[in-house]
Order: C-alpha cells, then sequence, then structure tokens
C-alpha cells in the first residue's frame, strides 16, 4: 500500500501537463501581471531547466492564498514563500532575508535596534496584516515593547486598485509622513533603490523577545507533487549563479553571503519556531 501511495504521488505531477505557476498580478518587486518581478524571471529559469513551458494562475497573496491554491491543486507551485510554510511542500531556499529598519539618509538614523531609545521619540511606521495573533513580526515586537502611540500602521494588502500596495510604507519614508519604518527586505531594497531620495537600510536584529526577523526563502510546491519537488530543487542547485545575479539586480538584501557557495540551510534549525511569518507570507491563514 505504502509503495502504492508513492507511487501515485510521483505521477500526479506530469511534465507533459506544463507547469502551473500562482503569483500575485500586483506585488512588484515579487511579481505583476507584466511578469516583471524576479520571481517571474525565476519562474523562467525554472521552467528552463524542466524543458517546460508556464501559465499563470493570478492570485492575490492574501489570506487563505495557499489553501485557496496550492492546496486545491489550482497551481503546481508558488515562488517567494518561508521556509516550512504549512500547506504546501516547500524547496531547498533561494535566498535568505531580514525585515530593515528604513530611514530617509539625511536623518542619520544609524545603528537602531528595537530597544533604541530613539524609537520612542520617532513616527515608526510598521506593516500591519490585521488586529491578531498574525500580525507581522515587526508590529509585536513593537507592540511588546510599548511602542504603540507613535506607530503608524500600513495595512498590507493596500489598495489594490494602485500599482504594488506595499510600497506606501516605503513612500512615507521618502515623503517624512514617517521617521523610520520596519519593512521587509526585498520590497525595501527594490523600491530604497527607485526612490527619489536617498535612503538607508539597516537590517533588524534577528530575534526580537522571540520574534524572528530573518527568514529562508523557498518555491512552494504542491503537497502530493514530490517529483516536481526534487526538480524544483535541481533546479535551484544548476541555477545558483543566475539566481544570484538576479537578486542583485532587484537590490535584494540578503543574510544568507557569509557562505556565497551555498545556502546556510544550517540556518533553519538554528532559528526558533515561532508562529510568524514575514509579509508575504501572513496570507496563508
Amino acid at each position: 500500500m505504502r509503495l502504492l501511495l508513492l507511487l501515485v504521488l510521483s505521477a500526479s505531477w506530469s511534465i507533459a501537463h506544463g507547469l502551473t505557476v500562482c503569483a500575485d498580478p500586483n506585488n512588484l518587486p515579487f511579481s505583476n501581471r507584466a511578469q516583471q518581478g524576479f520571481e517571474n524571471k525565476l519562474v523562467r529559469l525554472l521552467a528552463r531547466e524542466l524543458h517546460t513551458p508556464v501559465r499563470y494562475l493570478w492570485w492575490a497573496q492574501r489570506r487563505g492564498f495557499a489553501r485557496h491554491t496550492l492546496a486545491e491543486a489550482r497551481c503546481d507551485l508558488w515562488p517567494g514563500v518561508v521556509a516550512g510554510l504549512g500547506s504546501m511542500a516547500t524547496s531547498r531556499p533561494y535566498y535568505a532575508s531580514s525585515y530593515m529598519f528604513v530611514s530617509r539618509a539625511d536623518r542619520g538614523l544609524h545603528d537602531l535596534s528595537l530597544d533604541d531609545a530613539r524609537l520612542r521619540h520617532l513616527i515608526i511606521g510598521v506593516q500591519l496584516v490585521g488586529d491578531d495573533a498574525m500580525n507581522t513580526p515587526p508590529a509585536h515586537a513593537l507592540a511588546a515593547r510599548g511602542l504603540v502611540d507613535n506607530v503608524r500602521g500600513f495595512t498590507l494588502y493596500g489598495d489594490y486598485q494602485q500599482a504594488n500596495p506595499p510600497a506606501a510604507i516605503v513612500r512615507a519614508v521618502t515623503q517624512s509622513a514617517v521617521d523610520v519604518a520596519l519593512v521587509w527586505g526585498p520590497l525595501a531594497g527594490y523600491f530604497a533603490a527607485h526612490a527619489p531620495v536617498p535612503l538607508h537600510l539597516q537590517a533588524v536584529e534577528p530575534f526580537a523577545q522571540g520574534w524572528r526577523m530573518r527568514y529562508l526563502i523557498c518555491v512552494g510546491v504542491r503537497r502530493d507533487a514530490p517529483q516536481l519537488l526534487q526538480r524544483v530543487d535541481a533546479a535551484l542547485v544548476k541555477q545558483r549563479a543566475a539566481i544570484d545575479r538576479l537578486l542583485r539586480a532587484y537590490h535584494v538584501p540578503r543574510t544568507d553571503l557569509a557562505e556565497p557557495a551555498e545556502l546556510p540551510v544550517a540556518l533553519a534549525a538554528f532559528l526558533p519556531p515561532q508562529p510568524s511569518t514575514p509579509e508575504r507570507t501572513h496570507a496563508d491563514q
């Protein structure tokens, strides 16, 4: 029976059927309908290695995205998810990043930490998911420190009629609507590089009273497609150099470059378990 089950699972994805990819149609630098994001380009690299055509199922990456897409077999994979995220299998990580402090360079707000006394006198921007336990790690960490009155929330989902709604928090920094913001690394790096004024970026400390700020990022794959997961892992290894160039081109801040030849997968064992994840993965609830 067990052998039969494995054979059935292995046959659940076939190269002849092509690759159906779920992605957000309005969320640069990650993805958009014009396929301008770095995850769109990552998918092209993977499809080239798998020798298979790609079609997209566009789906806003909001709450329930994994349950309504991968778990229901509407698509085969979703790039850019946190290692070990529920409702899917996850590939080997292809980068690691961190939440960043983002401030205008002319403010001179260097060497910040979440316990820095200066934060109590600054307007702090933070992305919010909702008024529950699945909020973003920086929102929890600031609340734990009693930093509430001077915090300005920016909904993660934003106004979907506008281009790239999560970029609003970085725009608020450039316009001095907030003094400093805590932003997930790829979003911070990309929009800082395109900002009209110089911005200063600094990684938030890895842990803050149990809240993790650094994450390994993977490709999410349907649980019933182990053969596809193996092929995605192999493609990520083979395309390592191209992926590194892609991430540099999009100014992704990385925390995995101490050993450039290989992502430190052992980091996963170092990070303590906790229920929250970066902004791009809160929607799996």
